[in-house]
């Protein structure tokens, strides 16, 4: 429903921001990564946005890039994840870096994050590489053909790109302007930057 709110820092909690817009006071849940780059109070700030709609409750979700929205929109779409759990992975792991663990299976990592143990990390990342597996067999293969395999860091880094919500065309356009030969979260961390910028 909302794409992103633009507006005034007027307030800030301990993951929350208000942002007056237009004589309104949002009232936006955010990661710990967010507040990190909110700017000082009084001051414009764009939030990139996700509103969850309960029976009791309209919570509305504010992140600094669309990066991480698009992985808390794939973390809460998992069984078991709820929005909190969503923002405790993503105030301690950097979008890149969940896609990385997703891409790898590499569950281990999720539990760093506070409220997620062995068993819900497992799940997080069986759900999000079957997203991928399903992806790459429906048809939507990764383009250019023979720029990257799935053995490759490029490979690598498409996949994990694909866990955050790009299409595997998206990503493999994206991976393939750089050096392949790159460490697989250097090729995340370097795309994400050129399409976060694409967007803007």
């Amino acid at each position: 429903m909302f794409y992103s709110i633009k507006g005034t820092l007027i307030h800030t909690e301990p993951s929350m921001a208000v942002v007056e817009c237009g004589g309104v006071g949002f009232k936006c849940f955010t990661t710990l990564s967010t507040q990190r780059a909110l700017p000082k109070l009084g001051e414009t700030v764009t939030l990139y946005t996700h509103l969850n709609v309960r029976e009791d409750a309209l919570d509305l979700f504010g992140f600094a890039t669309k990066s991480e929205l698009n992985c808390f929109k794939m973390l809460t779409g998992v069984s078991g994840v709820g929005p909190k759990v969503g923002l405790a992975i993503l105030s301690e792991l950097a979008p890149e870096q969940v896609a990385m663990a997703a891409a790898t299976g590499d569950s281990k990592t999720l539990t760093r994050a506070s409220g997620v143990g062995a068993k819900l990390a497992q799940r997080i990342t069986l759900e999000l590489k079957d997203k991928v597996k399903g992806m790459q067999t429906s048809g939507a293969g990764f383009a250019p053909a023979g720029v990257v395999s799935a053995a490759t860091n490029a490979g690598a880094a498409v996949n994990a790109l694909t866990v955050l919500g790009y299409s595997p065309t998206e990503a493999a356009a994206v991976v393939g302007r750089f050096d392949s030969s790159l460490p697989v979260e250097e090729l995340i961390r370097l795309s994400l930057k050129t399409m976060a910028g694409g967007m803007k």
